[in-house]
């Protein structure tokens, strides 16, 4: 027969290649595989496993060591070191941190600044006659955490400054009604001895003290404070003929009289201001002496500051190196 009288649309006479006995023998070990693996549940027993052909179980034994000897039942183990940090904890950390921070960033500025640092103390125009004797400048030199109280001690001695001056006014005040000139000459006194030592001698040892942590300074302010809350409060009591204008002084004042009763009021306005003086006193002498124990400090500590600052001035070394080297000279030995 012709091979164009042949049915295009018929089956072709080629064989079946799906009819050879290997390729069905394939196609069915590749059947019985997908369905164990979908009938397989991953949430069952460890014991359970997917039973595969052979031909499977090659291909899943060339898989990494690793793996294969990974337990069935693989659950991580996290570390427990034991310490449980609380966010209270992580805070303090952070705000001990910035503390350190600050404190480093001002130390660094207080290094900048020694360089080319002028005395700045008391603030005097340029045009005056005197210039500063003192460096002074509480954000830079005192650490943060001892900014404020050493601030409230600098307005307790401006309040005071500025009482002595008032004591001044109620001294005129004194001379003029009662003719007291001893009153006015005695506050004029006070005002100019008392107000430059009082920065001298308590408020600048306090500055000094918190700057360095000095137990030197700290001694020296305690022991001259202390006295000057005791003249505050002699200051505040006003006894008459004292030159300070205090209780006693004012109620003396007060009469019948128009004129008595206004002075009683004055010298009453500056017996008050020295009575706030005599309370700032104690305040700051009681917190910054609780401050100064809880850093540790002790007498022992500031007699050896004393005496390491006072071996390393130079002219004190000098002094002991000429008396020594004119006790060893023997020209200057008589016998």
């Amino acid at each position: 027969m012709n091979r164009l009288d042949e049915n295009p649309f018929g089956e072709p006479m080629l064989d079946n290649p799906f009819a050879d006995p290997a390729v069905q023998q394939a196609a069915r070990s590749a059947a019985n595989a997908q369905n164990t693996l979908e009938d397989y549940n991953p949430f069952e027993g460890g014991d359970k496993k997917p039973q595969t052909e052979t031909s499977v179980n090659v291909g899943l034994s060339a898989a990494p060591p690793s793996v294969q000897s990974a337990p069935n039942n693989f659950e991580p183990t996290i570390t427990n070191s034991g310490h449980h940090i609380s966010t209270a904890e992580l805070q303090r950390r952070q705000e001990e941190l910035e503390r350190k921070a600050a404190e480093l960033d001002r130390r660094e500025q207080q290094l900048q600044a020694n360089s080319t640092r002028l005395n700045n103390w008391p603030p005097l125009p340029q045009a005056c006659c005197f210039q500063p004797c003192f460096y002074q400048d509480i954000n830079v030199d005192i650490p943060s955490e001892f900014q404020r109280i050493v601030r409230n001690l600098y307005y307790v001695w401006m309040l005071y400054t500025l009482t002595m001056c008032a004591n001044v006014i109620g001294g005129v005040i004194l001379m003029i009604h009662k003719s007291e000139f001893a009153a006015f000459g005695l506050a004029v006194l006070y005002a100019f001895l008392f107000t430059p030592a009082s920065y001298l001698c308590w408020f600048r040892p306090a500055y000094k003290a918190f700057r360095s942590d000095s137990s030197f300074n700290f001694m020296v302010f305690f022991f001259v404070f202390f006295f000057q809350m005791l003249l505050t409060i002699f200051q505040t009591i006003g006894i008459p003929g004292s030159g300070y204008c205090g209780f006693i002084t004012a109620i003396m004042q007060f009469d019948s009289t128009a004129s008595g009763i206004f002075v009683g009021l004055l010298i009453l306005i500056i017996a008050l201001s020295f009575g706030a003086c005599a309370a700032g006193d104690l305040m700051m002498l009681t917190k910054i002496h609780s401050i100064y124990r809880s850093t540790g400090a002790s007498f022992a500590k500031a007699q050896a500051e004393f005496t390491t600052g006072f071996m390393q001035n130079r002219h004190v070394r000098e002094t002991a190196a000429s008396a020594f080297s004119s006790a060893m000279n023997p020209s200057n030995n008589r016998y």
